[in-house]
């Protein structure tokens, strides 16, 4: 199994990381505000005008630990990765695979069926826990489950896409009434992503790019190639693998921090800021909130459904780049997703 490690999350402007010794050393001016011994890492992830030496870059780079550089609004800017790891057989089984039409399409018939499964148990909770009066939240949980049906007969990558596409907005369709703050600030609109032009639209995006960086790690760190998915196409640039794997754990990971925050009130309306074109940011002091929460929830145990055992949150995403690679070398008979119960 996969020790779970944790994410070194940076994101004060004018911060600078330096090596010293085989600790990771975080500078702010002439301070020192926090040392961490690299082997306790996976990955370093700074946000917003945050450097680092080059020596600390080479010695994440020898040690596994990925890095990565993101704007203020979560944005992949770059990473820093040394060699790749893993057998060379399991990065070509992966190509095979993404070349195999039939192959490709029941990896990604998985990929969507967990992930409105997992949407549609968030729903069902949510209606228990919270009560839903006029019955939006349970009619959506059944349109779910009337595209689950369908899911099987999709013969074909773009029809399967197009029932995940009915699944999003159905979904996204009852999202405000899961956000149970009344602040006008923070009403959901629809879902919207470049640029996000509501609030809670900001902070699902940050959100989503913060997992991304997780599962991208995940991938690379048993040797598969992050940008040679099943479901998305490929291009130039775009961890599609990463991506695909990241599905089944939106509305287990991010969607649920997200929705805490905001109904807890430790998210406000006046912790985004809206540019002359519309689009929102969220503020430096909220992404610290939440990146703590983030981590916080990272640490959450659970039973896994397939390994049958307690594990921690954080931990799914390598387990399940694990079990990913041992479906593609032949060694399961299929990929398990991560159900959500």
């Amino acid at each position: 199994m996969k020790v779970h490690l944790n994410t070194l999350f940076v994101s004060t402007d004018g911060t600078y990381l330096a090596k010293e010794g085989e600790a990771v050393v975080v500078r702010k001016g002439d301070e020192t505000a926090l040392r961490v011994p690299v082997h306790l890492l996976q990955s370093v992830v700074c946000i917003g005008q945050v450097g680092m030496s080059q020596h600390l870059m080479g010695l994440c780079a020898e040690r596994g630990v990925s890095v990565s550089f993101h704007r203020p609004s979560g944005r992949l800017v770059a990473r820093v990765l040394g060699f790749t790891p893993g057998n060379v057989l399991l990065r070509k089984a992966q190509f095979r695979a993404s070349e195999d039409a039939a192959a490709s399409l029941d990896l990604a018939r998985v990929f969507v069926t967990a992930k409105i499964v997992n949407c549609r148990v968030l729903l069902l909770r949510a209606a228990r826990d919270h009560g839903d009066p006029e019955g939006r939240i349970r009619a959506a949980g059944e349109g779910l489950r009337s595209v689950l049906k369908r899911i099987r007969g999709a013969e074909t990558l773009d029809a399967l896409r197009g029932l995940e596409g009915e699944a999003a907005r159905t979904y996204f369709g009852v999202f405000p009434c899961l956000i149970r703050t009344e602040e006008s600030g923070l009403a959901f609109l629809g879902r919207s992503r470049r640029p996000p032009r509501d609030a809670p639209n900001a902070l699902l995006s940050f959100a989503y790019a913060m997992l991304a960086t997780d599962v991208r790690s995940a991938c690379e760190s048993v040797g598969l190639d992050s940008q040679v998915g099943f479901l998305h196409a490929d291009r130039s640039g775009r961890p599609a693998l990463a991506l695909d794997l990241m599905e089944e754990l939106r509305p287990v990971v991010a969607d649920r921090v997200v929705l805490s925050m905001l109904n807890r009130r430790q998210i406000r309306a006046s912790d985004f800021d809206q540019d002359l074109g519309g689009a929102v940011r969220i503020t430096e002091g909220a992404r610290k909130r939440f990146l703590a929460e983030f981590q916080n929830r990272k640490k959450e145990e659970l039973d896994h459904p397939f390994l049958g055992e307690k594990v921690t949150l954080g931990a799914v995403p390598f387990l399940q780049a694990r079990l990913l690679a041992k479906a593609l070398r032949g060694e399961l008979d299929g990929y398990p997703p991560f159900l959500w119960r």
